[in-house]
């Protein structure tokens, strides 16, 4: 095989036209095996495959700097960057990350999981390049969906302004994982239906250049006036960027071609290529949503699985029924219909239902004026994207406490996507905002009972929940819930487990049926049940449990508040530690962080509480 012999993107250098079509065949065949057998970003990483062989033929990694946004279309770039030993590993705990990171290899220029941060570090990079005298490239690949967050506009902008040079890919599949929304996207679409443009010039060019070098320049001057009016109202010519495009994304000698005669040209310049997303994979092809993050699978047979019921679509459910009840509810994402739950929501209340793209702070300020209209906004957003929009959830929220509800979906440590998207750090910085509550329910029946109590309060409320499995609701359920109360699932002598979300589970495990061992759904997290705190404090020693830092979290929380009470019980906090928690599967992690079961014990033995773990389960 050919990929065997690629140790480096200097291999690909002595290759022929037809080996490099080889290569990108082995390419896709390899990135399918192995994401057939971890999971991982399968469709979006087949579409980028020829532009990354042709981007590594023309440029000079590391020297020339390659950054690529998200960094989930990335995994031809491993394969070709020396890792091919340890691709089997990708998102495996201990193994390769399935984004590029600057600690796993010198060819990764940027460390990434979330989107349109590419270009603002493409300039900082170009500055610093000319501040230093050096004279490498720098590439920066974006997607469309990527290009609607306000971080890279307003990168572009900055970009345009100082002239630096560089190239920018727009990889445009018309996708993100649903299909992208707003004007701009709208806009890529008529640019692609401009290939007689295209073809024409492609023909002139050829026939001018064979019959008179002077007719061609000429004629190039010709061309140039011509873009000035074909293009006059393209965005890019506004932001003083070299427009090139739109072009075949999957044309590899087209693409070797243009990137060659662009790479030293003085300025920016963009190369808008158009790309489908899981291309060479028939059934990523036609369903790219759902082969976007694909779970393992048989790469022979490849169906889609029917998955567990998810806390995602709990909420989705919940708030498709509510929206049936509460006229004035609408829910807003930051391009996540899939992930949040939302597609049947989405079809059922269309006219409620507002997809704003990646662009988390406009999500916010968007729900924020409804609010001030007096409509009731729910805004669907993963804890980790919400840290894209704490600016917006203080400023344009909590000052003048709006009722906004943040639908917090993956709260805690994630998986295999690692570092970038787990949701541990939103207790930290919610709670720290006036007026803020925040609640996590411990099945789907309580999160509709906090749901549709969460719309009724008088300022912002944040919902959080794990990223997993949980069982069913029954339609039509409402239940209530003793807004701000915690509550006691298992009464203890001894001491008391404080927990909520994930960590109740193991709670539960670890008290067993052991008379010592309390447990508390710790369910509202601000503000605290002061009541019940103090009424165990007084008489037990207490466990706080949590799937987040420790630094800031729940348990950091129960210390300021025993202290305001004046209580002095005898208290362990377990949590995740001060470091960024790397990818591999949650229980894994869990056991690792102390907040399983197994950990919960060893804190309960040092209080000199030794359950016997052969006990059968309380409850």
């Amino acid at each position: 095989m050919l990929l065997s012999r690629i140790r480096g993107p200097e291999d690909l250098k002595a290759l022929s036209e037809e080996e490099l079509h080889e290569l990108v065949e082995e390419l896709r065949s390899e990135i399918i095996r192995v994401t057939a057998e971890t999971g991982g970003h399968l469709a979006s990483s087949l579409g980028a495959v020829e532009l990354i062989v042709a981007l590594h033929r023309v440029f000079d990694s590391p020297r020339d700097r390659i950054l690529f946004d998200v960094g989930h279309q990335a995994y031809a770039h491993k394969l070709l960057t020396g890792r091919q030993d340890r691709f089997h590993t990708l998102r495996q705990e201990g193994g390769l990350s399935g984004f590029t990171k600057v600690s796993e290899s010198e060819h990764d220029a940027i460390t990434v999981g979330h989107a349109s941060t590419s270009l603002a570090n493409a300039l900082g990079m170009a500055v610093a390049r000319d501040l230093q005298g050096q004279d490498h490239k720098i590439v920066a690949v974006i997607g469309d969906g990527a290009l609607t967050g306000g971080m890279a506009l307003a990168a572009l902008n900055k970009i345009g302004e100082m002239g630096k040079d560089m190239l920018i890919v727009l990889n445009d599949n018309e996708m993100s994982i649903s299909p992208n929304v707003g004007a701009l996207a709208g806009y890529f679409k008529t640019l692609q239906v401009q290939k007689w443009v295209q073809d024409a010039e492609k023909l002139g060019k050829g026939f001018l250049e064979r019959i008179s070098p002077r007719l061609f320049e000429l004629a190039d001057r010709a061309k140039e006036a011509t873009k000035m009016i074909l293009h006059q109202e393209n965005p890019f010519y506004a932001w003083n960027l070299r427009y090139v495009g739109p072009v075949d994304g999957h044309d590899l000698k087209g693409l070797v071609y243009l990137l060659e005669k662009l790479k030293d040209l003085s300025g920016p310049t963009l190369l808008h290529i158009v790309t489908k997303k899981g291309k060479g994979y028939k059934v990523a092809e036609e369903d790219p949503t759902h082969w976007h993050g694909a779970s393992p699978f048989n790469p022979e047979a490849p169906t889609k699985k029917k998955g567990s019921y998810t806390w995602s679509l709990a909420f989705g459910d919940a708030v498709t029924e509510l929206a049936e009840r509460e006229e004035k509810l609408v829910v807003l994402t930051p391009a996540m219909r899939e992930g949040s739950g939302l597609v049947r929501y989405a079809q059922t209340w269309p006219d409620r239902y507002l997809d704003v793209g990646i662009a988390e702070d406009v999500a916010v300020t968007t729900a924020a004026g409804l609010a001030l209209a007096g409509m009731k906004p729910v805004v669907a957003i993963y804890s980790t994207f919400l840290q894209r929009a704490v600016d917006q959830v203080i400023h344009d929220v909590a000052i003048e406490k709006l009722n906004v509800v943040f639908a917090i979906d993956r709260a805690g440590l994630v998986g295999a996507d690692g570092p970038t998207h787990h949701g541990v750090f939103d207790l930290a910085f919610l709670r720290t905002v006036p007026g803020m509550q925040i609640a996590a329910p411990k099945d789907a029946l309580e999160l509709r009972a906090m749901l549709t109590a969460a719309l009724e309060q008088n300022g912002p409320v944040a919902l959080r929940w794990p990223r997993g499995a949980v069982e069913p609701a029954p339609e039509g359920a409402w239940p209530e819930c003793a807004w701000g109360r915690w509550e006691v699932l298992k009464p203890g002598s001894e001491v008391y487990l404080l927990a909520f979300g994930k960590t109740l589970g193991y709670a539960l495990e670890a008290a067993g049926a052991d008379p010592r061992v309390g447990v508390v759904n710790a369910r509202f997290l601000k503000p605290l049940d002061r009541e019940v705190l103090a009424e165990l404090a007084a008489n037990h020693a207490l466990v706080t449990v949590e799937d987040h830092q420790l630094a800031g979290g729940f348990g950091a929380a129960v210390l300021e508040a025993l202290e305001e009470l004046g209580l002095r019980p005898e208290v362990r906090r377990l949590g995740l530690p001060d470091r960024f928690t790397d990818q591999g599967k949650v229980e894994s992690l869990h056991a690792k962080a102390g907040i399983d079961a197994a950990g919960i014990r060893r804190a309960l033995a040092e209080l000199g509480v030794n359950v016997n773990v052969s006990a059968p389960r309380a409850g």
